[in-house]
């Protein structure tokens, strides 16, 4: 009888979560179609959409990483990191436009394998891993552009992925759609999801029952190199151009979105749908203060506070709980002594 009681209450306390947080989109558009004339229509929908595919690929490839207990503050840089070196293949070395993609993820599952062993090998905690990878996947980008160099002049057929439309949609909407799928699917219907949240909730214990512990950590931090290199090669084609500062900032708003979207940053909790919902958060924000015409600075200091927001919603709980516990445990010694 166990079972039943136990899992709608799993049930309320997700529908809860994931209810708030499309409150919260749906408040944020009706205020910004309010002020802005343009900001509902169907073009400026897409537009959202097209500006906001970067990000979500970040995101959705953070979630699996977050859901292990880890995180990964190089993603911004790698994309960086990705876009030089696919303009540098294109352009310098002269290679095709598909060898250059292949080359550019290929890199991608390098630098996260990169990540992957300092973690899995070495034991180093993600933190300080990632932060130093944050700075070298960086430096190399400006090292190898010297700081100034820009790849521009790439043909149309592959600013059509960036910038035009296909069946109705932008163009890169079908390859962010079909990411999402697979990565819906890794999460929530794979052996994979089950077993990283095994490892969110206590890797120990997944290594004592039979987990590969460190084998699907490092598939995570591979997984999320790939789909860096991926966000990289659509944010060049969105731009027409590929420079060292490609994804300034994009990590801080992949974690806020994840975070935001119910996944615990101390692991074992959270869903890709969930990150979805704040993907969309983040992107009418960032669009709708454009409308309304308010500063840009404002998206960054909103988006700072509803990461604080979003971090404080999953600690407070726990801290109460601990306290809980601590106030138990010293009643019952209380209630031992006397």
């Amino acid at each position: 009888m166990s079972a039943p009681v136990k899992t709608p209450q799993k049930a309320r306390g997700w529908l809860r979560h994931e209810t708030v947080l499309l409150v919260l989109v749906a408040a944020e558009w009706m205020y910004f179609n309010s002020v802005g004339a343009r900001f509902g229509t169907l073009d400026n929908t897409f537009d959202i959409l097209r500006h906001s595919v970067e990000i979500g690929l970040l995101a959705v490839a953070m979630t699996p990483i977050i859901l292990t207990g880890g995180i990964d503050l190089s993603v911004g840089s790698l994309l960086g990191l990705c876009a030089v070196c696919f303009g540098k293949l294109w352009r310098d070395a002269g290679v095709p436009l598909p060898v250059a993609v292949a080359g550019t993820l290929a890199l991608g599952a390098l630098t996260g394998g990169v990540n992957a062993t300092l973690i899995t090998r070495l034991k180093l905690p993600p933190l300080i891993v990632t932060l130093g990878t944050f700075s070298l996947f960086r430096g190399v980008a400006e090292a190898i552009t010297r700081g100034v160099d820009t790849f521009t002049g790439f043909p149309a057929n592959f600013l059509f992925w960036g910038q035009e439309r296909w069946l109705g949609m932008p163009a890169q909407a079908p390859v962010f759609i079909v990411v999402v799928v697979a990565m819906w699917l890794l999460v929530h219907r794979m052996t994979f999801g089950r077993t990283v949240r095994a490892i969110g909730f206590s890797a120990e214990g997944a290594r004592y029952a039979g987990v590969p512990v460190e084998r699907r950590v490092a598939m995570a931090y591979v997984l999320a190199g790939v789909i860096a290199a991926l966000a990289a090669i659509i944010y060049t084609a969105r731009l027409g151009q590929a420079k060292a500062d490609a994804g300034t900032g994009y990590e801080l708003f992949a974690i806020t979105a994840v975070v935001l979207g119910g996944t615990s940053i101390f692991g074992g909790r959270g869903s890709v749908h969930g990150t979805l919902i704040g993907v969309a958060a983040i992107a009418v924000l960032n669009n709708g203060l454009v409308h309304a015409r308010l500063p840009r600075e404002a998206a960054g200091v909103l988006t700072g506070g509803l990461l604080v927001l979003a971090l404080a919603s999953g600690v407070l709980p726990k801290l109460w709980s601990d306290w809980r516990a601590r106030r138990a445990v010293v009643a019952a010694a209380e209630k031992t002594v006397s």
